[in-house]
């Protein structure tokens, strides 16, 4: 799709949902400004049950898929850093089925902006791609994935020493 086959209405509706409402616009780091700011809609999917959340980080992926690459044009760069709705699915991801504790907000949202900006393998073999929604939108994935693997790890064990040791790699 060229930039200029999008309508003025279509181009705003991309742009804002690509950009979380704006969030992606917010001074410095904007990836972390859109894991933040999906913390409130942790909360929220989290009271619909598993089936609701499912259903809800269905939906963002969705939407994030069809918006990530048009945004891209729209915006007139790769992956650029205003898009954020990857980020509100990879932190839903990360935090899906975890207890509504700001320790586990801010556990699981340390562990994937780490994995989202370091990139280990493979989040940043998948980012790697030509430059469409699916680039944009796979490693924060994969990042979410990892990252929720980390935490259930990290919070299924009582060992102190194990904590720390987890602590000091991330």
């Amino acid at each position: 799709m060229v930039k200029s086959e999008i309508n003025p209405a279509s181009r705003r509706l991309i742009v804002t949902l690509a950009t979380w409402g704006g969030a992606g616009y917010l001074p410095v780091a904007p990836g972390t400004w859109g894991s933040l700011v999906a913390l409130p809609l942790w909360w929220g999917l989290s009271q619909a049950g598993p089936l609701g959340y499912g259903l809800g980080v269905a939906a963002v992926l969705a939407l994030a898929l069809w918006v990530a690459g048009p945004a891209q044009e729209i915006l007139g760069r790769p992956d650029h850093g205003a898009i954020v709705i990857d980020e509100v699915a990879g932190q839903l991801i990360t935090l899906a089925g975890m207890a509504l504790t700001w320790q586990n907000a801010l556990a699981g949202f340390l562990v994937f902006r780490l994995l989202d900006i370091f990139k280990p393998w493979p989040i940043r073999w998948l980012s790697r791609g030509p430059s469409g929604s699916l680039e944009v939108v796979i490693d924060d994935v994969m990042a979410g994935v990892m990252a929720r693997l980390v935490l259930e790890v990290f919070l299924s064990t009582d060992d102190a020493d194990f904590h720390r040791l987890i602590f000091y790699l991330c």
